[in-house]
């Protein structure tokens, strides 16, 4: 057994996080070049030390996660969002259940707020946003990010809903009231169920075949009917009908 397979195994069995689901070479080159900063040169090392150092757990657990973001990244799918799916949706519950899966360091589910918030009122608005990693999902609670982050943001959004503080800006606390951030792992937890809308984009692609038919799967259950799933601009689920899925729009897939 390579001393990578055991370490799969041995992380597994502390963490509940199954490495195998992932891209391998992808995974085995960010954590190899994790322990060799630490100085360790091998796997076997590597988790001895995690096992026995609680902050190096936790940043073995903020590396295994890749976070790029910004809001309304791609915005002509947001833009999709707000003139299209959102009035359906509203047509039918003015309350919409939502969840932005993989959410990172909160400029989604952010974006999902003000993007809803030109249909109903803030205080009508509640979107749950989880992340496995737990720093990133600190950061979200926060809410400052760099000016570089709003750079597809409509000036009149940023001028609403976001405090300019020097090169920073600091989203509004009536935003962040609509937001509630939990840790989920997408390849272990249990999902809720009943949601309109599902937001999960630009995570899959680090996901194994296996993996993504598991969190699709769950998603479609996770769905009410005529919910939506909201992927990324490079996961196009191609044979949507398998999970129970259909095609409303590009990147948009409406539980049938």
């Amino acid at each position: 057994m390579s001393d990578y397979v055991a370490f799969i195994e041995n992380i597994k069995k502390k963490t509940g996080i199954d490495l195998s689901l992932y891209k391998e070479a992808q995974m085995k080159r960010r954590l190899i070049s994790l322990y060799e900063k630490r100085g360790f040169r091998n796997f076997t090392d590597y988790f001895n030390a995690i096992h026995k150092n609680t902050e190096m757990l936790q940043e073995f657990l903020d590396r295994m996660t890749i976070n790029v973001s910004e809001f309304y990244r791609n915005a002509q799918r947001w833009a999709v969002l707000e003139k299209n799916i959102f009035p359906k949706l509203l047509a039918n519950n003015r309350k919409p259940k939502i969840w932005s899966a993989a959410c990172s360091t909160g400029e989604e589910p952010y974006s999902i707020t003000m993007v809803l918030s030109s249909h109903i009122p803030l205080a009508d608005i509640s979107v749950l946003a989880t992340d496995l990693d737990l720093g990133v999902l600190a950061r979200a609670k926060v809410g400052l990010y760099p000016e570089r982050a709003l750079k597809e943001v409509p000036p009149a959004i940023v001028k609403k809903y976001f405090n300019n503080e020097s090169q920073f800006y600091q989203v509004k606390d009536e935003v962040k009231r609509a937001v509630t951030f939990k840790q989920h792992n997408l390849l272990d937890n249990h999902y809720d169920s009943g949601f309109d809308l599902i937001v999960c984009r630009n995570v899959m692609i680090y996901f194994t075949e296996e993996a993504k038919e598991q969190i699709y799967t769950n998603f479609s259950k996770a769905l009410k009917k005529g919910g939506i799933l909201f992927v990324g601009s490079t996961e196009q689920i191609f044979n949507p009908s398998k999970y129970g899925l259909e095609s409303v729009e590009t990147f948009f897939y409406r539980k049938i």
